[in-house]
């Protein structure tokens, strides 16, 4: 029985290079377009307003974003490790799935902690706004769901 050898090298590197030239990331696009165009602002810049908030405005810090791809690391890190190995092995598009993978559970994370409910909680003022306008919910970051529906993963070239 003889032995086989295949030079493998060209297509791993090419796989790593590829790898490390992605990079996934989570949050708002900043052309989402989930709002009218008649809004003065859309969601990328309603996140950031709420992920941090505005004392000048009078809104409270409701971190979200950062605290949400965080719970997630323990899941997102195993398929970012078999992504690596997918490169090791030449596997291109298995590398870019464990990314995808990856990117999904850090946006779903994300989306779990808004309907988790994010402190503070609301002001009895923003209650009732909301009710003015027909809305019942009581749950910070979740008025009409706009903001929670518009966080994404995106795979895409370093800069």
């Amino acid at each position: 029985m003889g032995v086989m050898k295949v030079d493998r090298l060209k297509a791993i590197l090419q796989s790593i290079n590829g790898l490390v030239q992605k990079e996934v990331l989570v949050g708002i696009p900043d052309s989402a377009p989930e709002r009218k165009d008649d809004e003065p602002i859309g969601n990328a810049a309603i996140g950031y307003i709420q992920e941090t908030g505005s004392p000048v405005n009078n809104i409270p810090a409701r971190p979200f974003l950062v605290p949400g791809v965080a719970d997630a690391a323990a899941k997102v890190t195993p398929q970012l490790q078999k992504g690596v190995e997918a490169a090791l092995d030449g596997d291109v598009d298995g590398a870019e799935r464990r990314m995808a993978a990856a990117g999904l559970l850090a946006q779903n994370s994300v989306r779990a902690r808004i309907n988790s409910g994010i402190s503070p909680e609301l002001k009895d003022s923003t209650l009732a706004a909301r009710r003015r306008r027909g809305r019942t919910g009581t749950v910070p970051l979740i008025d009409t769901g706009q903001l929670r529906n518009s966080i994404t993963y995106v795979i895409r070239k370093r800069k």
